[in-house]
């Protein structure tokens, strides 16, 4: 196993644990919210804030997880139909629209929302929480598919150096 793999499959490896607890939590939180409400018959205030936070991070890190695992939601007719080599070069170009995204809306974007949230203070109704620790994640996020395009874009044009010899 070489570096590249090596690392990539320890970003993995720290992107489940980390999904696992924050999925976790989530579900504790939600079983706390219906529990205080309906057989307590009083409602958590911090459970439903805490419930969108978590989602939040669930859905951008496991975004990053499964671009890292290559089993995102795609159309795959086309790629399907291609010779190796031309299908290779579709999933470069493809990989490299993701990287133009990631960095332009995900990374510069996100980066520009946690700045703005910081410096107008905002902070969270219940939790009082600084929203621009919960919106961190979308840069972050966006960070791990540019590593992630870039290392299958590196797979797919040493397979296609395979493919011509």
């Amino acid at each position: 196993m070489n570096i590249d793999m090596h690392l990539r499959a320890k970003i993995d490896k720290i992107l489940e644990v980390f999904l696992v607890i924050l999925t976790s939590a989530l579900v504790l939180d939600v079983v706390w919210q219906v529990a205080s409400r309906y057989l307590l018959s009083n409602p958590s205030s911090f459970t439903d804030e805490l419930a969108v936070f978590l989602l939040i991070w669930v859905g951008m890190a496991g975004a990053a997880y499964v671009k890292g695992k290559n089993e995102h939601l795609a159309i795959d007719i086309l790629p399907d139909k291609l010779q190796p080599k031309n299908k290779n070069k579709l999933l470069v170009f493809i990989n490299f629209m993701i990287i133009i995204f990631s960095l332009s809306i995900m990374v510069i974007g996100g980066v520009w929302l946690v700045y703005t949230r910081f410096q107008m203070g905002q902070v969270s109704s219940a939790l009082q929480v600084p929203l621009g620790f919960v919106y961190s994640i979308v840069p972050i996020s966006g960070l791990l598919m540019i590593y992630y395009s870039i290392d299958d874009i590196r797979n797919l044009i040493n397979a296609n150096k395979k493919i011509k010899r």
